[in-house]
């Protein structure tokens, strides 16, 4: 049974936008860090110049990228002539300014209120040099070595903005992230240039959906803006073959077409360019391009790094991205498709409204059928190269409650698989597997917190969300305790900081800060201390 019809679906969406999407341009992407320097650039990075890939990605050479080459490749550097010559030429990113030392005595959540202003970044006029891509608006950032806006963290941070009163700051980051699109065609990984080959988890319309502004000029921008970021997922849609891939999209060999993470670009990330360099050595005799492309896609799907992507759990050079619909992608672009329809209808452009809602039912039906695992009773990931639903269990599994594609019989039978394997003592696990990857058990993360609690609140499972809420609050509460920070992930079988990753553990930490708080303040709301603010 064919639930996408290729050809019908391929017009509906090429229709759409021609009737919908303004005539715009994106602007052509800004070379990497990587393009300007070159061999230079690779030399930095495999000689550890810099303990911190991600430093010299974003250091600001100090004079012309010629003259610097050029005397580059007059030369040859050991190690500590190299560091020298880096030091002459190039302004590294200052260390992540220390926590702020706050009054004593504050609650969690007036101490995530507090922590606000510490995070909040306005961006200056940047050298050409620079690696920044700057934003006309205030914006929110996670915190350590994340030193610039993120695409999915931000609307869990948005969460906690909302609950501080700070609409102020939603509307202006919601307006950086239209700007993006506008820009670029859709929201990069990260402002920075070296992430525009990529995007991230596809929250815009969830961010204006806390939105506050009825200006009917603001929402009808937003509305083309979600319209523009479906086409970017959507991209090469209408020419996929059965059975294959182009950029984002996968014909399934029954003619079902969904959706995968990818990357515009098959080298390794600026940002970690001797970590993926290793890998793919490793990986041989697989052909370099690809593992790099997989890991630049598992980047685009914010689980960087997880056995979800992985032929082999314990090797990271196995990985596979690229094979793999994701449950939580679908998921959201099934709720993208809804807000557009919903706007559309606001609009009163009728034609728009029906194509958009029909191509979310043709999605919600594959995500029903392709992505759900009937023995296991649970959705599941779908590998389209071999045919079947992945065996690795995530917490991905909640994100069609989160968008309201679940059935009530399939969201309960999930409820039933969450409660028996992914409930830990301190929060939801992330997955079952233990690999040493940072989005692989016993981790567990904020924004998957959020989205378990708000679809089993959704399909009317209060009980089973608050367990999983009460079970975080009590591991950020416990470190809060122990050392005055909150952190970007935790161990919630110990109920203690979450290790693994390429990268020192972090602290700041935008998307814990919003979800907690969010979570805090719903707690007091159910507890009848009065009625959660907006």
């Amino acid at each position: 049974m064919q639930l996408f019809a290729p050809r019908r679906l391929g017009a509906a969406i090429a229709a759409t936008v021609i009737l919908i999407t303004p005539c715009a341009r994106a602007q052509p992407a800004p070379p990497s860090p990587a393009d300007r320097l070159g061999a230079l650039f690779a030399d930095v990075q495999m000689q550890r110049i810099f303990p911190d890939q991600k430093s010299f990605a974003d250091a600001i050479a100090k004079r012309p990228d010629a003259a610097i080459l050029s005397e580059y490749a007059a030369g040859h550097f050991d190690r500590t002539e190299l560091a020298a010559f880096v030091q002459a030429n190039f302004d590294p990113p200052a260390d992540p300014p220390p926590t702020p030392m706050l009054p004593q005595g504050l609650t969690l959540s007036q101490h995530i209120d507090a922590l606000w202003p510490a995070l909040t970044r306005t961006d200056p006029p940047q050298p050409a040099a620079s690696s920044l891509l700057p934003l006309a608006h205030p914006y929110v950032v996670p915190g350590g070595r994340f030193r610039e806006i993120y695409y999915w963290d931000s609307y869990f941070t948005m969460l906690g903005l909302v609950r501080a009163g700070r609409g102020d700051l939603v509307e202006a980051m919601i307006d950086d992230f239209t700007g993006l699109i506008e820009r670029y065609g859709h929201i990069p990984n990260g402002t920075r240039s070296y992430y525009l080959s990529r995007s991230q988890p596809p929250f815009y319309f969830a961010m204006v959906a806390l939105s506050q502004d009825a200006t009917p000029a603001v929402r009808l921008r937003r509305l083309r803006a979600m319209q523009r970021e479906h086409e970017f997922w959507m991209r090469g849609a209408a020419g996929v073959r059965v059975g294959s891939a182009a950029a984002r999209v996968v014909r399934l060999a029954d003619g079902t077409l969904l959706n995968r993470y990818a990357d515009d670009r098959a080298t390794p990330r600026d940002e970690s360019w001797r970590e993926d360099v290793l890998t793919a050595r490793a990986a041989a005799p697989r052909a370099q391009a690809q593992t790099w492309n997989d890991l630049r896609a598992a980047a685009e799907s914010g689980w960087d790094f997880s056995s979800r992507w992985l032929g082999d759990p314990q090797r990271l050079g196995s990985i596979r991205t690229g094979a793999i619909v994701p449950v939580d992608l679908n998921s959201l672009l099934f709720g993208l498709e809804r807000a557009i329809a919903a706007g559309c209808a606001t609009a009163r452009d009728n034609r728009c409204a029906a194509d958009y809602a029909r191509i979310a039912a043709s999605r919600q039906r594959a995500i029903g059928r392709v992505l759900w695992d009937a023995r296991a009773a649970r959705f599941a990931d779908y590998d389209w190269q071999r045919g079947h639903v992945t065996r690795v269990a995530s917490a991905a599994m909640l994100y069609p409650l989160f968008v309201g594609a679940a059935t009530p019989a399939q969201a309960a039978a999930t409820a039933r698989f969450v409660e028996r394997f992914l409930i830990a003592p301190g929060g939801l696990r992330t997955t079952l597997a233990v690999t040493g990857q940072q989005w692989d058990r016993p981790n567990g993360w904020a924004p998957l917190q959020w989205i378990a609690v708000s679809g089993l609140r959704r399909y009317g499972d209060g009980r089973l969300a608050q367990r999983i809420a009460d079970g975080w609050i009590a591991t950020v509460t416990r470190e809060y305790r122990a050392s005055g920070r909150l952190l970007e992930k935790y161990d919630v079988e110990r109920a203690v900081p979450g290790g693994g990753g390429e990268y020192a553990l972090q602290d700041g930490f935008g998307w814990t800060n919003g979800v907690t708080r969010e979570l805090l303040t719903r707690r007091q709301a159910d507890a009848g201390a009065g009625p959660a603010p907006r």
